[in-house]
Parts: C-alpha cells; sequence; structure tokens
C-alpha cells in the first residue's frame, strides 16, 4: 500500500493540493495513507488559499444603506453638493483617513480593513438584501419578499455556515438579532437551518429571550409528550403538506428543547451578567448590546451572528441623521467589538463584517438626503485572517464608481466562506432538482487576507 504523508512535502506543493486533485488521488487509491484529518485539511486549503482562518463570523447589517462617502471614503477635495459637512480625520493607521463621524473606529483602524471598491448594480431594499446575503438574484421584485414561497429563495450566508460546519458548542449555530436579517433565511434548505431569532432587543432592562425556559404551566413531561404527539403526527399523516409542517413544527421544538436544557446556552444569553462599565463601552443602544451579545455567542461556540440595524436609508436629512442618530451607535458598537474580540484572543477566530445593501449617492438631493447608490460602497471587515489596519481598492474623486477592480457581492461572499473553510463550489438540489453551487462564480479577493 503506498501511504502518502503531507508533513514530508514542501509548503509549496502542500498548499497546492486541491480538492479535487484530492479527488483524483482518491480514485487511484493514492490517499489511502491519509489520515481523516488530514483529508479535511486538503478540503478547507481548497475553499480559501489561506486555508480555514475563522470559526465564527458576525456580521453587521446596516439595513437601508450607510453612507459610505461620509464614513468611510471621504472627498474633502470633491464640490460641496458632494462632499456634505462631515470632514476625514486622522486614524492610528498612517495614510489612513475615515469620517468625523467615528472617533473611536479612528483609534482601532489598525484592527480592521477598508475595503473600498465593493460595487453591485441592485438599488432595491429587499432585493438587494437577498442579493447581498444569498449571491443570487431574487425571484421577487423590492417588496414582495414576504409573499414568496420559502422554496423558491436561495439560502443566506449564515444558513450556509450553519449548514457547513454545524454546530460548536449548546448555542444554535445562527442566531440573528435583534431581528432577522432579511430576506436571510434557510431558503430551500428549509426550517433546520434557519436562524434562531431573538426578536427581543438586549437594550431593553426587562431582555429575555424566549425559548430558554418552559412556558409557564408546562412540565418537562408535557413538553415531552408534545414532541412525541408531534412525531406520530408526522408519521401517521397522509398528507404531505401536514407531515411538512409536522416536520418544521418539530424542528423547531428540537431547536427549543437544546437550549432549555443547556445551562451554557442561558448563560450565552445572559447579557445582564455582563458589567455595567462593559455595557457602557458597547454604547446603551440597540447595535451597542447586540454586539456584545454577539461576542457572547460566539465565545459560546455559534458560527454566524447575524445583525441587523436599521434606518439607514437617509433621503431625508443625512447629515443629522449620521451625526446624530445612525454613526455614534455604530462607531462604538463596532469599535468596542473589535478591541473586547482582540483583548480576549478570540478576533484571529472571529471574522466581522459590517456593510448595507448599498451605499448612498454621492450627489446630496434636494432634502439634503443622499439616495440609494449601489455601484459604489464601503465593506468593513476584520478578524478570521482579514489583514489588519489595510485599504483596499479605491474610488473615483466624487465616490460614485470604484477606480480600481470592483468586487462583486459574490466575491465577498467566496472571501467570507473561504476564510471559514467552506468550499463554495459544494452543490446542493433545489426542491425541483436543480444543482445549485453555493456561490456561483465570483473570485476570492485576495487582497483581503
Amino acid at each position: 500500500m503506498l501511504n502518502v504523508s503531507l508533513d514530508g512535502l514542501s509548503g509549496r506543493f502542500r498548499d497546492s493540493v486541491s480538492r479535487r486533485h484530492a479527488l483524483r488521488l482518491g480514485g487511484t487509491g493514492a490517499l489511502a495513507g491519509l489520515s481523516l484529518p488530514t483529508l479535511l485539511e486538503l478540503e478547507a486549503k481548497a475553499a480559501s488559499p489561506n486555508g480555514a482562518q475563522a470559526k465564527s463570523c458576525i456580521m453587521i447589517f446596516l439595513e437601508g444603506g450607510p453612507s459610505h462617502i461620509d464614513m468611510w471614503d471621504l472627498k474633502p477635495q470633491a464640490p460641496k453638493e458632494v462632499r456634505g459637512s462631515f470632514h476625514p480625520i486622522a486614524t492610528n493607521v498612517p495614510g489612513t483617513r475615515i469620517g468625523n463621524i467615528l472617533p473611536r473606529c479612528a483609534r482601532v483602524a489598525d484592527k480592521f480593513t477598508i475595503l473600498r471598491s465593493h460595487s453591485h448594480r441592485d438599488n432595491g431594499h429587499q432585493t438587494g438584501r437577498h442579493w447581498c446575503l444569498t449571491g443570487y438574484k431574487p425571484r421577487f421584485g423590492d417588496g414582495q419578499a414576504q409573499g414568496t414561497p420559502w422554496n423558491e429563495l436561495f439560502p443566506s450566508i449564515g444558513s450556509i455556515i450553519a449548514r457547513e460546519l454545524g454546530r460548536n458548542g449548546d448555542v444554535p449555530p445562527y442566531i440573528s438579532v435583534p431581528e432577522p436579517m432579511g430576506p436571510g433565511g434557510p431558503g430551500f434548505y428549509g426550517a433546520g437551518y434557519a436562524p434562531f431569532t431573538i426578536e427581543t432587543d438586549p437594550v431593553q432592562p426587562d431582555f429575555k429571550v424566549r425559548d430558554l425556559s418552559l412556558a409557564a404551566g408546562t412540565s418537562r413531561r408535557r413538553f415531552d409528550l408534545r414532541r412525541r404527539l408531534l412525531a406520530g403526527v408526522e408519521k401517521l399523516s397522509g398528507d404531505t403538506a401536514v407531515r411538512g409542517r409536522a416536520r418544521t413544527m418539530s424542528t423547531y421544538y428540537q431547536k427549543a428543547l437544546e437550549l432549555v436544557t443547556s445551562p451554557a446556552a442561558r448563560r450565552a444569553f445572559d447579557i445582564q451578567s455582563e458589567s455595567p462599565s462593559v455595557r457602557e463601552r458597547y454604547g446603551l443602544t440597540s447595535l451597542g448590546q447586540c454586539a456584545l451579545l454577539s461576542r457572547r455567542l460566539v465565545e459560546a461556540g455559534c458560527r454566524f451572528v447575524g445583525i441587523s440595524h436599521g434606518s439607514w436609508d437617509t433621503h431625508v436629512d443625512n447629515f443629522t441623521s449620521h451625526e446624530k442618530a445612525l454613526a455614534p451607535s455604530a462607531d462604538a458598537a463596532l469599535s468596542s467589538l473589535l478591541a473586547d474580540l482582540d483583548e480576549r484572543g478570540m478576533l484571529d477566530e472571529t471574522m466581522v463584517v459590517m456593510w448595507g445593501e448599498m451605499g448612498r449617492t454621492p450627489r446630496i438631493n434636494a432634502n439634503a438626503g443622499r439616495d440609494h447608490w449601489s455601484m459604489c460602497q464601503s465593506v468593513i471587515m476584520a478578524g478570521g485572517g482579514i489583514k489588519r489596519g489595510a485599504v483596499v481598492g479605491a474610488s473615483d474623486k466624487t465616490a460614485s464608481y470604484p477606480t480600481t477592480t470592483p468586487h462583486g457581492v459574490r466575491d465577498l461572499l467566496r472571501t467570507i466562506l473561504g476564510q471559514m473553510g467552506v468550499d463554495c463550489d459544494r452543490r446542493y438540489f433545489t426542491p425541483l432538482g436543480r444543482p445549485v453551487p453555493l456561490v456561483k462564480d465570483g473570485a476570492f479577493i485576495d487582497e483581503l487576507v
């Protein structure tokens, strides 16, 4: 028998073995001597040129579209109707400047990278979110996502990660706070890969996560009887639709049971156990406390936390909204999250991504606002093997279009998933039997890692 060990190979050859090559070698029997961990290492290296770097991902999605030209890519030499009222300030990275409405992020710029050349062509809110979170064009018009059957939707990045990487502790692998990040559900994967959605805001004094305890008046015995009854309905019903609904409910009951019976899960969600100083550091806002809760969840093993934060659709009074309401909470939340993860030794294994479905128009409208603009956008990335303190890409003199290689949605998703060791070319079949890759096309963004 031929035994092949990667340990004796040069780094260059070892890194060049792709998953496809591994499968070819396996067909010849040449991999007979390789252990399962080594085979998994081969697959991880095929997913990302850098190998699997991140164990978890926290995605802060600023729904509505944050203004890249006012936050991360200012143009002080542009005409006043473009540059607006904000100005760039220095960061702790020489030569990198960001908006004066982000002073705390400026002090931790050495922990994140700014991608200034993200670009796509969907200016709708729901359609743009579906595109950004799944990498597939939606089959619905903007505002019509709620009426679209689940099996016609594509799975989101959170559901992909949950399916590919599975559980890593007692908390669910995909959690959304404080509400669904969407459209960002499991699509045709089904309920088994849906996010656990908290649906309560951790900034509230009486914050409590549902499903962490049995309903009042429900004993454990009664709960188990309900589970068995549901399983019986699933087996006995001759109605396919009824069986399908029973299976869905069975999935939700199983998820609830796992949380109810896990002290570790209850501890992870107990944000009140954090000291007042830590909570204040993140900001006593919805976004700040969601970011703090996200740190606790990835610490407990959650693979993907999606933070949904709205009201960034600033068609009217863009500058007051950003300066007084929006930017301060994002500034405190992101800077504190990155610093906290780094201090705990977690940043290298936790990827953090902050973006929205679009940027804003360079030209200010008649209502002192900025409108939808997806052709140029800034994405903030950190941790999980992402470079620290870098700026990738550039835009033109009005932040309208990238002047360097534009990186699209699929490029970004392929990079995030690749850094987590996910094979983006893996295919799953839709209910109609169509094979669909996790990410269709796209290129890994080498400059980010």
